[in-house]
């Protein structure tokens, strides 16, 4: 049985890991040459995950047309902003009536779409039925380690979350299925802004209490808007809700929340991001749920506090005052 990761980065190369365990062949797409040759001859990806052996299983290759030929499951594990141009270019080489299995947890900037509703509108309608989403609280080191992480996945047809469900389940790697893949793509995107906010509260030298206010109050944001766009509210409450933001609000590996924290001790953002390997998702995902409160009339507050200072360059200290001082509403139903 052979699988396919589309994404040669930390998350991408740990579920390949975790996928040798059941499957004959992984081979794992990237763009980069070097790091192509290290996981072949070394088996390691020195870049995102130095240090961690991987399975002689995973291949890496830079040919799109290699990586997805004869696979049975196709993971794809890019950017979420980077999504759109790759899938655009592995199209023509998809396996078809296979699961394709996202795991980038973003909002398109441009145009509002998770990412199930960006592969529907990159994809021909062959395909869509065959489209899952992978969520949870799962840090790719971790993964990567076999250490237990649990997950949830979530498609429209049972049949594939089921598939791929099977596909990747490990004596270290659980995954409960869902239909609904609005509130599990919610979840998982807005979590990564909320963790920044988190990691600001950090910075600032706020406190614990103040930690878990943002957890609990950005828990109801991320419902709020998940709900408006037909998400089950119970989904928020679980694994790829509840369970990702604590661990990413909370967690040392964090990228989100560092990400935070340094700007909460005043660093400008682009010296962070530049100082970074790997992409913080929660600050382009910062942009897109700023827009959609905007669009669809739903109150983010902690949300939009990110964005702005994130992406206006306001201070971290105001926005907390800010956020503390808006008018007092009852907990259940109020922003």
């Amino acid at each position: 049985m052979r699988s396919s990761v589309i994404g040669s980065g930390s998350f991408g190369t740990a579920l390949a890991n975790s996928l040798a365990v059941t499957c004959d062949e992984v081979r794992l797409w990237g763009r980069d040459e070097a790091l192509a040759a290290s996981i072949n001859t070394r088996h390691e990806n020195p870049t995102y995950l130095p240090g961690i052996p991987l399975s002689p299983r995973v291949r890496a290759t830079l040919d799109l047309k290699e990586a997805l030929e004869g696979a049975e499951l196709v993971i794809l594990a890019t950017p979420s902003q980077a999504t759109r141009d790759i899938i655009s270019r592995a199209v023509d080489f998809l396996p078809r009536h296979v699961p394709l299995l996202t795991v980038a947890k973003g909002i398109e900037n441009e145009t509002l779409l998770t990412m199930t509703e960006l592969l529907e509108d990159c994809l021909p309608e062959e395909f869509h039925p065959y489209i899952a989403v992978l969520s949870g609280p799962s840090f790719a080191r971790e993964l990567a380690l076999r250490s237990p992480t649990v997950v949830t996945i979530a498609s429209h047809w049972e049949k594939v979350a089921a598939r791929c469900q099977k596909m990747l389940q490990t004596e270290t790697f659980r995954s409960y299925t869902s239909n609904d893949v609005v509130g599990v793509q919610y979840g998982g995107a807005l979590k990564n802004v909320i963790a920044i906010a988190a990691g600001i509260a950090d910075g600032l030298g706020m406190g614990h209490n103040a930690r878990a206010a943002i957890i609990t109050r950005g828990l109801a944001e991320i419902t709020r808007l998940a709900v408006r766009k037909g998400g089950n509210p119970l989904t928020l409450s679980g694994l790829s809700g509840m369970g990702d933001l604590v661990l990413t609000c909370t967690g040392e590996l964090s990228r989100n929340r560092r990400v935070g924290m340094e700007l909460g001790k005043g660093r400008p953002l682009a010296d962070i991001l530049g100082d970074m390997k790997q992409v913080a998702e929660g600050v382009k995902t910062a942009k897109s749920a700023q827009d959609l409160a905007v669009k669809l009339g739903v109150e983010l507050p902690i949300c939009q506090q990110v964005y702005a200072i994130s992406h206006e360059g306001k201070s971290a200290k105001a926005a907390v005052v800010e956020l503390m001082t808006r008018q007092p509403k009852p907990e259940l139903g109020g922003a």
